[in-house]
C-alpha cells in the first residue's frame, strides 16, 4: 500500500470516528436552561487524534510485517534465546531467588498482598496452561476447580477443624475428582463446544454454590476462615502477611517443577501429539480418552490448590470471588503469555493482575489501558510475550 493510500484511509477513519462520536462529544443540553451547547473543538480534537492514532496503527502493522519476516530468517527472539543460554540459568535464579527473599521486607504489607495475589494467579495460569497449552482443551470454566478448593478448606475447617496444610493437598484431590467428573463426559467434544460446556460446568458451580444456602450459605459466604499456621505459633498480621508469602511462592516452585516434568514427559508429549492431530496420535497408540482426563485432572489439581491457599489468605469467600470474569482473566494469562510457555505464563499472570492495580489512580482509564494492552498484544504478538519453543532433536552421524 502507497503513503497516499495510507494517508486517504487515515482520513477516512478520522471521518468516520468524527461521526460516530458526534452526539457525545460535540453536543450538550443543558436541562436547567433548556440550550443546546455546541462543543466543536470536541470534534476537532476526535478528528486529529483518531487521524494520528490510525497514521501510527498502520505504521505499526507495517513494522510487523517486516519484522515477522526477520524473525522467521533469525530464528528465536532474544527472551527465547536467554532462557535456553545454560550460562545465564544460574545468575538469574540467584537473582530471583533474593528479590523473592527481599520483597516482603522491602515493600509494604499492601504491595506483599497484591503481589501474593498474583502469585496465586501464576498458579492457576500455570495449571490452565496443563490443559490449553499442552493438550490443547479450551476451558472457560476454569474458576469452577477454584471454588472446590477454596469452599473445601472453608467447610472442612468449619465442620470438622480441618487445618491448612491437610485441607491443600485434600482441596486439590477434589478438584481433581471434579476435573475427572468434567472430562468425562465431554471426552468427544474439542474447540468451540468444549469451551461452551466447561463455561456451563463454571456457572453452573457458581449458581449451586450461591443458592445452596444450608451447605455453602449462599451469597452471605464463609468467613472467618483461618489462617496457615507455624506449629501453633501466633503471628502478627503482617508476619501472617509474609508468612503467606512465602507459602505462595514455595507454591509456585513446586508447580513449576512439577508441571516442567510432565512437559518433558511421556504424558506431556502425549499432550502435544493430542493437540496437534487427534487422528495421527491415535493411529501411533496414544489413548485418547486417558490422555484427556489426565489433563483435566491435573490442571484441576493446582486450580483446587490454589483455592485453599486463596481461602487462607483472603479469610473469606463467597461465589462472587468465583465468576466468568476470573476465569477469563486466568484464560488470558495463559493466551497473553504464551501457550505452554512456563515463562510466559507467568509473565503474563503478573501483568494482568499488578497492571489493573497499579493503575487505580486512573481511575476509570485503567481498564480502559488494561483492554488496550490485551488488543495491542493480540495483534503484535499472536504467540504471547514468550513464545513456547519445542525441542528438536538432531541426529548426527
Amino acid at each position: 500500500m502507497t503513503a497516499k493510500q495510507e494517508l486517504k484511509k487515515s482520513i477516512i477513519a478520522s471521518v468516520w470516528f468524527m461521526f460516530l462520536t458526534f452526539p457525545i462529544m460535540v453536543i450538550k443540553v443543558n436541562t436547567v436552561t433548556h440550550t443546546i451547547d455546541w462543543r466543536w473543538h470536541n470534534m476537532a480534537l476526535v478528528g486529529i487524534g483518531s487521524f494520528f492514532l490510525s497514521m501510527l496503527w498502520r505504521y505499526l502493522l507495517k513494522k510487523k510485517e517486516e519484522g515477522g519476516k526477520k524473525d522467521k530468517k533469525a530464528g528465536l527472539s532474544f527472551i527465547q534465546r536467554l532462557l535456553q543460554e545454560k550460562q545465564f540459568a544460574l545468575p538469574g535464579i540467584l537473582i530471583i531467588t533474593l528479590i523473592t527473599i527481599l520483597f516482603p521486607h522491602i515493600f509494604s504489607m499492601y504491595q506483599t498482598n497484591i503481589m501474593t495475589s498474583a502469585l496465586i494467579f501464576v498458579v492457576l495460569g500455570l495449571g490452565l496452561n496443563i490443559v490449553i497449552g499442552l493438550a490443547g482443551l479450551l476451558v472457560l470454566g476454569y474458576a469452577a476447580f477454584f471454588a472446590v478448593g477454596a469452599y473445601s478448606y472453608a467447610l472442612l475447617n468449619l465442620h470438622y477443624g480441618v487445618g491448612f496444610w491437610i485441607a491443600l493437598p485434600i482441596g486439590g484431590i477434589l478438584a481433581a475428582l471434579f476435573g475427572i467428573l468434567l472430562g468425562y463426559p465431554v471426552l468427544r467434544l474439542r474447540g468451540d463446544y468444549l469451551a461452551i460446556v466447561t463455561l456451563g460446568f463454571g456457572e453452573i458451580i457458581r449458581l449451586v454454590l450461591e443458592n445452596w444456602n444450608e451447605f455453602s450459605f449462599g451469597p452471605s459466604g464463609i468467613k472467618n476462615i483461618p489462617k496457615p499456621g507455624f506449629f501453633g505459633i501466633e503471628m502478627s498480621m503482617q508476619t501472617t502477611t509474609i508468612y503467606v508469602f512465602y507459602i505462595v511462592v514455595l507454591l509456585v516452585v513446586f508447580t513449576i517443577f512439577v508441571i516442567n516434568r510432565l512437559k518433558n514427559s511421556r504424558i506431556g508429549r502425549a499432550w502435544v501429539a493430542l493437540k496437534d492431530d487427534e487422528i495421527a496420535s491415535q493411529a501411533m497408540g496414544i489413548d485418547k480418552a486417558k490422555t484427556k482426563l489426565r489433563a483435566f485432572a491435573l490442571g484441576a489439581t493446582w486450580a483446587g490448590m490454589a483455592g485453599v491457599v486463596f481461602a487462607a489468605k483472603t479469610t473469606f469467600i463467597n461465589p462472587a470471588s468465583f465468576t466468568l470474569w476470573e476465569s477469563v482473566i486466568i484464560l488470558c494469562t495463559v493466551v497473553l503469555g504464551g501457550m505452554g510457555s512456563i515463562a510466559g505464563v507467568i509473565a503474563g499472570a503478573l501483568l494482568l493482575i499488578l497492571l489493573p492495580e497499579y493503575m487505580r489512580d486512573f481511575g476509570e482509564f485503567r481498564m480502559i489501558t488494561f483492554g488496550a494492552v490485551l488488543i495491542l498484544m493480540m495483534i503484535f504478538r499472536p504467540g504471547g510475550m514468550i513464545e513456547d519453543v519445542r525441542k528438536t532433536y538432531k541426529f548426527e552421524k
